[in-house]
């Protein structure tokens, strides 16, 4: 359960590493998802098992006469085009008008949005972009629009937490590109006209594009249709120089399978491909007669305790279809057509060749599989290969883990965390943990991180790099002399980077930086890779002239009280000293710093000679890449993306800061639609959307996070599209839930909860720019049990609710949910009051549920609506769930997006434009929820007191309260 709103502009596999935990390491060139996006970012890749469906969601409200759930018969036209088609077609319906009957709103078929709306979510999306690993081209990867309902009916398995397609052998719902297309990188910082990678069959569908180490060529999966369905992936190269492509394999019976592990380059002209095994026949036949029950036992008295894990094995006949799915056949393939198979078949999860590419660390799962956690702590076995495939040694074989703690910061028992050294050919390290696994231990060292070459001598035993009291993190590695450690502390939000001398046992281990992750004011930034010649990156040591020093580059967000000002400091690691060498323009702009362009050198980089990737962005301007070159830090522009949606380029964004009764200051992004004037237009109807947040410190909840200049980016299901609806958007008002000391965070939720979202529309009222009755609340998510509880505890405060994908129930989650680590049966009554479903006889004011009906996340199953729509049925609540056929915890659909978006224009034009009065609630009700508003609209009454009402607003605001 994530924050959508600017999540998929972050991701690149850029050379960075964090000073926080790093992620694995970069891939042999450098991504870049475009920051805007016309599409979801909360898109899944899972679709419905074994039904296809025709007609709309599932639909029920409390205004229909009957109380079941209608399933509509309307037929969805499954021929359509591929990319779900740019208008309506056959399968969507015209947009209803919002005022319609509400018999009419539960009528069959498909709704789309008013074409403001829609327009905007069917613009076409720009490419995603790869840089080569010398730097000099730019891959071009084109994608479509959004993807028909028809790709999410094709039948699906749900095995051990993992969703698969098994007409394709791959993940159920994958994304892909449509064509690739290459642009040299020219010396004045344009491009060269695109060279179009060809040979690609008509409508191939395109995965996994890697290039090789030194960039001639690239290695990707297609799949193309085959009478309805995608066809299992094939493993293709494509020439860089003459733009030719054409099948890895000249047998065309070996095929990709992508369950887990694709394929790793060897060598230049080498892959390693996981292939579904030639001798594998038919998939296994569910037995008419079980051989007997299915049998969980827990008679030695385990303490084992799992979250509400979806999609596990239910018997033995799902164990047998998952060995069938995940086995791979392990094959190294040359650019010359040789073919060798090594490895015996078995389910392989990961390939990494070393730094010199002449060992590989294979990992594969194996039996007893368990059928309450997922794949993921199945029994475990590590081993050390030759490139060619000779088996080396065991490095472990790590039993089923069902039994990690629940409590953060508790990991898996043995080795864990098991990689290669990026500086040096062929050195192992990993990490084992001296507490069980449990976090609630307290020992020291918590961790000990070890390290061994790929063949040790006989009887050598591992060497000790460092122990650690929190828990390990990851490495950065440089070279001998210097390598960053970090460790973190979940509980108390402390975060420790070590430096150390790998190399030197005699040099001791210090302290760089030891901080609150919370403090996002005092984060230093995070140390710059650059790529090697072998393909891995390591810390980028900077050499100044005249200098003996050891500088590296910090590349910070800056966080301020003003918001985030992104930085690049060169940092001496030795005497801490550090020097701003560049910053984001502070007035207009929103700049980046993406990734480190000089880094085809071995050894440190001259300064003089230093080129950086950044991005830029305003307001109104969206991303564009640029390089900056020192000396003389000359700045080539070097992409020209149009803006995604023209028709909003002029909307007003401000970030805006108010404080919490309890002297806690938030902030909100306040959107208002393009040529808006209050003082002209008056108060608009306001969405307010948001996603609640724990923190350990007031001071820390505080801060704030993200720039005014940010561009506005808007997904499918962004709340931002209803700016071309003339609404107001008080987009991720901070909800901080603070345990502060020894206390929890959630002992508290509903008091702060309300405490927020009291100061938010204060805020926004007092400016003028909302209608206090006119006020509606939504969230997906965490965000959709947000909503709930503040229709349920501060009805006041808003006209109606939208929730999509939510969780209502706690007991429902017994152990544990979101970040709290206690059971049902250690806090009772923090479940309890949590729920809103316990609520559900206070919400009397309308919502709109929404929800997948595949929904996969853990926590939020469909179920959770179904209950809590029945709970406020039981209550007469004015209330309307739609369930969304074949969709996720995200949905990717066009048609589902559509009709999602046309359920949320019609409530709120419905339940929030028109709203004057509080005709829903009882006599009793009403008055409370009036004086209530009173004292919102005069700046009183649970709000904070510093904060008044403008004299020459304030009657205009009581004349328009409820």
């Amino acid at each position: 359960m994530m924050r959508f709103h600017k999540a998929c502009h972050r991701f690149s596999l850029s050379p960075l590493c964090h000073l926080s935990p790093p992620s694995p390491s970069p891939s042999a060139s450098l991504f870049l998802p475009p920051k805007l996006s016309g599409f979801s970012t909360l898109r899944t890749r899972r679709f419905a098992r074994t039904r296809r469906f025709s007609g709309n969601p599932f639909t029920t409200s409390m205004s229909s006469r009957s109380a079941s759930r209608l399933r509509c018969l309307a037929s969805v036209c499954p021929g359509g085009a591929e990319d779900g088609g740019g208008s309506s077609n056959g399968s969507v319906s015209a947009s209803a008008s919002a005022t319609e009957d509400d018999e009419l709103a539960l009528g069959t078929g498909y709704r789309l949005p008013p074409p403001e709306i829609r327009d905007i979510v069917d613009a076409p999306p720009v490419p995603a972009l790869s840089f080569s690993p010398h730097r000099d081209k730019i891959l071009f990867l084109k994608r479509r629009a959004l993807p028909p309902l028809a790709d999410l009916a094709r039948p699906e398995e749900k095995l051990a937490g993992v969703r698969i397609d098994g007409y394709c052998n791959t993940r159920s719902r994958m994304s892909f590109y449509t064509g690739l297309g290459i642009h040299q990188l020219l010396p004045d910082g344009t491009l060269s006209p695109e060279k179009e990678i060809t040979g690609i069959p008509d409508g191939g569908k395109i995965n996994f594009v890697t290039w090789s180490n030194d960039g001639k060529h690239l290695a990707f999966s297609i799949r193309v249709d085959e009478n309805g369905n995608s066809s299992k992936p094939v493993v293709w190269v494509a020439d860089i120089e003459t733009g030719v492509a054409r099948p890895l394999f000249q047998s065309q019976d070996i095929y990709l399978n992508a369950i887990f592990e694709s394929f790793v380059w060897i060598d230049n002209s080498t892959l390693l491909v996981s292939t579904i095994p030639s001798s594998r026949g038919d998939p296994p036949k569910k037995p008419l007669v079980p051989s007997g029950p299915k049998t969980l036992s827990n008679e030695k008295k385990n303490v084992v305790q799992v979250r509400t894990f979806q999609d596990l094995l239910k018997d033995e006949y799902d164990a047998d279809l998952f060995d069938y799915y995940a086995t791979s056949q392990l094959v190294l393939a040359s650019l010359d057509g040789t073919v060798k198979e090594v490895g015996k078949p078995a389910v392989y999860t990961s390939l990494d060749p070393s730094t010199d590419h002449k060992y590989l660390l294979v990992s594969s799962l194996h039996r007893p599989y368990s059928f309450i956690v997922p794949c993921g702590r199945f029994p475990k076995k590590v081993e050390v290969w030759t490139s060619d495939g000779r088996f080396i040694r065991q490095l472990c074989d790590l039993p089923l883990a069902e039994d990690i703690p629940i409590a953060s910061n508790s990991v898996r028992k043995g080795m864990r965390s098991i990689n290669w050294r990026a500086d040096k050919p062929s050195t192992l390290y990993w990490a084992e943990t001296q507490d069980g696994g449990d976090a609630k231990m307290e020992v020291s060292p918590r961790d000990i991180v070890y390290m061994q070459s790929a063949e040790p001598l006989a009887g050598e035993e591992p060497e000790v790099l460092h122990k650690l009291d929190l828990r390990y993190g990851g490495i950065s590695w440089c070279d001998d002399t210097l390598a960053l450690v970090y460790e973190s502390w979940y509980k108390t939000r402390r975060t420790r980077t070590w430096v150390i001398s790998p190399g030197s046992s005699d040099v001791s281990p210090r302290i760089l930086f030891d901080r609150s992750s919370e403090d996002v004011y005092s984060d230093p930034g995070s140390t710059m890779l650059r790529r090697t010649a072998a393909g891995t990156y390591v810390i980028a040591k900077i050499k100044k002239e005249n200098d003996e020093g050891t500088y590296v580059l910090l590349n910070g967000s800056g966080a301020t009280p003003q918001g985030n000002v992104p930085f690049l400091d060169l940092f001496d690691i030795n005497t801490g000293n550090k020097e701003r060498i560049w910053e984001s323009d502070k007035e207009k702009y929103f700049e980046t710093v993406v990734a480190l362009m000089s880094d085809q050198k071995e050894g440190d980089l001259r300064m003089e000679e230093l080129k950086i990737l950044t991005s830029k962005e305003s307001k109104t301007e969206n991303t564009q890449y640029s390089l900056q070159l020192w000396p003389d830090r000359k700045v080539q522009q070097i992409t020209n993306f149009p803006h995604p949606y023209p028709q909003l380029a002029s909307l007003q964004k401000e970030m805006i800061r108010y404080q919490r009764k309890d002297g806690v200051q938030l902030t909100a992004t306040l959107y208002l639609p393009p040529g808006y004037d209050p003082s002209k237009d008056g108060p608009l109807p306001c969405l307010f959307w948001s996603y609640p947040g724990e923190f350990k410190s007031k001071d820390a909840a505080s801060q704030v996070r993200g720039s005014p200049n940010e561009f506005a980016g808007i997904g499918s299901t962004s709340a931002l599209l209803w700016l071309a609806r003339r609404f107001a958007i008080l987009s991720g008002p901070t909800i901080p839930i603070i345990g502060e000391g020894d206390e929890e965070a959630n002992d508290s939720y509903v008091e702060q909860l309300v405490a927020s979202a009291e100061a938010a529309v204060e805020e926004v009222v007092r400016r003028g720019v909302a209608h206090p009755s006119k006020i509606a609340v939504g969230g997906h998510s965490y965000g959709a049990f947000m909503t709930a509880n503040l229709l349920a505890h501060a009805p006041h405060l808003f006209s109606c609710g939208i929730a999509r994908s939510g969780a209502y129930n706690r007991t429902l989650t017994p152990f544990g949910f979101q970040n709290e680590d206690r059971t049902l049966w250690e806090a009772t009554n923090v479940y309890v009051e949590m729920s809103p479903f316990m609520s559900a006889n206070k919400i009397k004011k309308p919502i709109l549920l929404i929800h997948g009906e595949e929904d996969n996340n853990p926590g939020t199953l469909t179920m959770q609506s179904d209950r809590f729509f029945n709970a406020l049925k039981g209550h007469g609540a004015l209330c309307r769930l739609v369930v969304l056929p074949h969709e996720s915890h995200g949905y990717s659909a066009r048609e589902s997006i559509m009709h999602v978006l046309w359920e949320t224009d019609r409530w709120l034009q419905k339940y929030c434009v028109p709203n004057t009065s509080d005709a829903d609630a009882s006599p009793d009700q009403s008055k409370e929820g009036s004086d209530s508003a009173d004292k919102v609209a005069a700046g009183t009454g649970g709000g904070n007191p510093e904060i008044g009402e403008h004299e020459d607003h304030s009657k205009l605001r009581r004349s328009l309260l409820w």
